[in-house]
C-alpha cells in the first residue's frame, strides 16, 4: 500500500508536488500557531481571572472583622462573582447575593496568604452552571479564623475562546487555500524556464548538436543548469564532429590500399596467363602490411578513446627502449645511438608505452638521413625520453598539428613510407593518458620529439 502511494505520488507533476508540500507545511505551521495562540490566550485570561478573584478576596478579607461579619457581601458583577465567608467549623457566615441561603459551595482549604492558589470548581448553585475559578483566602483572627472564598465565572473567557476557535477554524483554511494558490502561481512561473529548456532540448537531434539552450539571466540553479547543459552539448558536438572526421579519414585511408589490392588482383584475375606473381606478390604484401598497420592503429585509437585511463603498473621504460631499438636496427641501415639511455621507471600500461617508443622510432626512421639518437633520463621525478633525427625537421608553425590524427605534412612522402598520420597521434593520446606531455624541438638539422612522463615513487 505504502509503495503504491509512493509510486502514485512520484508520477505527479513537480509543480503539484511542490504546491502540495508547501500547503502541508503551511497547514501544519498555521494549525500549530492557532493551537499555541489558543493555549496562550486561555492561560493568560485564566490568569487574569485568578488575579481578579484573589484581589477581591483580599479586599473582602481586609474589610471583615471577626465581631462584625456582614450578612451579605456586595459585588459589582452581574452574577459573575460568587463570595462566601466560612468559619473554622464550615458554617457559612456571609455570602454574596447569588449565594444567599445556600450551603457551603467550596470545600478546599484556604491558601497561605503568601502563596495563594486558584482552583477550578463546578456546579456552584447559582444561575451560571459552568466553570469557575475560585480562591480561598484566610481572614479573621487566630481566636476566630475564617476563610473568604471568591469565585469568578469563566463564561466570558469560554465565550471569547469559542469565538476565536470559530474564527480560526474558518480563517486558517482560507489562508492556507490562498497561500497554496499563490505558491501554485509562483511555482508555475519558476518552472517556466524549465519548460522552455525542455522544448528547446526536444528540438536537438543527434544529427545536429549545434543548437543551445537559452540561459536565464539570473545566476541561480536554473541558470547554472542551462550553462552546464550547453557545455555538455558543446562537448558532444565536438566529440561527434571529431568522430565524423575520424570515420571519414579512416575510410579514406582504408580505401587507398584496398583499391590498390583490388586493382592488382582484378588485373591478375582477368589476365591469369600474363600475371607475374613473383613481381606482383611483393606489392600485394606491401599493401596488406600497410593495411594491417592502419587497422592496428585504428584499433589502438579506439581503445584509447574507450579507456582513457590505463592501468598503473610499474614499467621499466629503459628496458622498452633497448628492446625497441634492437628491433628497429633489424629494419634499417641507419645508425641508432642509444648510449644516452638511462634507467627510468614509470607507472602505466606496458603495451601502450611500447607503442609510444615504437611509433617515435618509426617516425624518426622515416625521415632521418643518416642517424637517430635516443636518450632517456630521470630529472626531478620526470622521465624524459628524446628521439632525434637528422632529417628535414618540422617547421615551428606545424608542430602543434603533427600530433593530430591523419595529419601528414608531406602527404606523398608519407604514403611512400606507408604512414597514415596516426603514429604521433597515438603517442600523444597514450602520453596524455599517463599524465605526461609531448613536444617537438629543433635538432639542427632534424627534429627532436620529447616525451615527459612522471616517474613512479619507489
Amino acid at each position: 500500500m505504502a509503495a503504491g502511494v509512493r509510486s502514485w505520488w512520484a508520477r505527479r507533476s513537480l509543480r503539484l508536488r511542490l504546491s502540495a508540500a508547501a500547503a502541508l507545511v503551511m497547514a501544519v505551521a498555521l494549525a500549530g500557531a492557532a493551537v499555541l495562540l489558543s493555549v496562550w490566550l486561555h492561560t493568560s485570561l485564566i490568569s487574569g481571572l485568578d488575579q481578579t478573584a484573589l484581589q477581591r478576596a483580599q479586599v473582602v478579607a481586609a474589610s471583615t472583622d471577626s465581631d462584625r461579619v456582614p450578612v451579605e457581601i456586595p459585588v459589582t458583577s452581574h452574577g459573575e462573582v460568587a463570595v462566601q465567608i466560612v468559619d473554622s467549623k464550615g458554617n457559612v457566615l456571609s455570602s454574596s447575593a447569588n449565594l444567599r441561603n445556600r450551603p457551603r459551595a467550596f470545600d478546599f482549604p484556604a491558601s497561605e496568604s503568601g502563596n495563594p492558589r486558584a482552583h477550578t470548581v463546578h456546579d456552584i448553585p447559582v444561575g451560571y452552571s459552568g466553570t469557575w475559578r475560585a480562591v480561598g483566602f484566610p481572614a479573621g483572627t487566630a481566636r476566630n479564623p475564617m476563610t473568604v472564598y471568591v469565585a469568578v465565572s469563566t463564561e466570558s473567557v469560554d465565550h471569547g475562546l469559542a469565538q476565536l476557535a470559530t474564527g480560526l477554524a474558518t480563517g486558517v483554511p482560507a489562508v492556507i487555500a490562498l497561500l497554496t494558490a499563490v505558491v501554485w502561481q509562483l511555482t508555475g512561473r519558476a518552472l517556466r524556464p524549465v519548460d522552455a529548456m525542455r522544448a528547446q532540448t526536444a528540438e536537438i537531434t543527434a544529427s545536429d548538436l549545434s543548437h543551445r539552450l537559452g540561459e536565464p539571466p539570473a545566476d541561480d540553479a536554473l541558470g547554472r543548469l542551462a550553462r552546464t547543459f550547453n557545455d555538455l552539448l558543446a562537448r558532444l558536438d565536438t566529440a561527434t564532429q571529431r568522430q565524423r572526421r575520424f570515420i571519414a579519414d579512416a575510410a579514406h585511408e582504408l580505401r587507398s590500399p584496398l583499391s590498390t589490392l583490388h586493382t592488382r588482383l582484378e588485373v591478375a584475375a582477368r589476365h591469369p596467363g600474363s600475371a607475374d606473381w613473383r613481381t606482383l606478390a611483393p606489392g600485394l604484401l606491401h599493401e596488406t602490411e600497410r593495411l594491417t598497420r592502419l587497422v592496428d592503429n585504428l584499433l589502438q585509437l579506439a581503445r584509447l578513446d574507450a579507456r582513457p585511463q590505463p592501468p598503473a603498473r610499474p614499467v621499466d621504460l629503459d628496458d622498452i627502449v633497448f628492446t625497441e631499438v634492437r628491433e628497429a636496427r633489424r629494419r634499417t641501415l641507419l645508425v641508432i645511438d642509444q648510449r644516452a639511455v638511462g634507467a627510468a621507471r614509470v607507472a602505466g600500461d606496458e603495451d601502450a608505452l611500447v607503442r609510444v617508443v615504437r611509433n617515435l622510432l618509426d617516425n624518426a626512421l622515416c625521415y632521418a638521413s643518416t642517424r637517430v639518437d635516443v636518450s632517456l633520463r630521470n630529472r626531478d621525478g620526470t622521465a624524459q625520453l628524446v628521439v632525434a633525427d637528422d632529417g628535414p625537421g618540422i617547421p615551428e608553425a606545424d608542430r602543434g598539428r603533427v600530433f593530430g590524427r591523419f595529419t601528414r605534412l608531406d602527404d606523398a612522402r608519407a604514403r611512400d613510407t606507408g604512414g597514415s598520420g596516426l603514429g604521433l597521434a597515438i603517442v600523444r593520446d597514450i602520453v596524455r593518458a599517463h599524465h605526461g606531455s609531448t613536444r617537438i624541438e629543433d635538432n639542427r638539422p632534424g627534429a627532436r620529439l620529447v616525451v615527459l612522463l612522471p616517474t613512479e615513487n619507489r
